[in-house]
């Protein structure tokens, strides 16, 4: 849990920064979140897997990497309707680019959360579960001989 967690606080925040440079710079919410999302799934895959998980060797491309990204862009959606609830409130009160900034990034947060807790169990009941011919032979005690 700790390690997931960790994992999840850097990948936030490597979305989090994406999307505000990109939304300071003038990208609409759209393209923004879309890239934020695209960078960050990379980190989050690798870090959950192997250091959250402890999973290696062969990644399995439709019982681990569709799912991963698939719940990627099922919280992506998610965080679009958040930011675009966001930004038409923001901009029927015209505030500035920095105020609907924090606004929409606040929405994407709050998304993010939201999602935290159902990936943490899709991850740990079903994608990255050790099956037994993914774990190490036994030791039979003998000084480390296989058993």
């Amino acid at each position: 849990m700790v390690r997931y967690t960790a994992t999840s606080v850097i990948c936030f925040v490597i979305s989090e920064i994406v999307l505000t440079i990109l939304s300071l710079a003038g990208w609409t919410y759209l393209s923004s979140v879309l890239v934020a999302t695209a960078v960050s799934t990379v980190p989050s895959y690798e870090l959950n897997r192997r250091w959250a998980w402890g999973k290696d060797g062969k990644r399995d491309l439709w019982k681990e990497v569709a799912p991963f990204w698939l719940l990627a862009f099922v919280g992506l959606a998610f965080s679009i309707w958040a930011g675009d609830f966001a930004t038409t409130v923001t901009r029927h009160d015209h505030f500035s680019r920095l105020v609907t900034t924090g606004i929409t990034d606040s929405a994407f947060l709050g998304s993010y959360a939201v999602l935290w807790l159902g990936k943490f169990i899709i991850f740990n009941k079903i994608l990255f579960v050790h099956h037994p011919e993914d774990l190490p032979p036994a030791l039979d005690g003998r000084a480390g001989v296989p058993g």
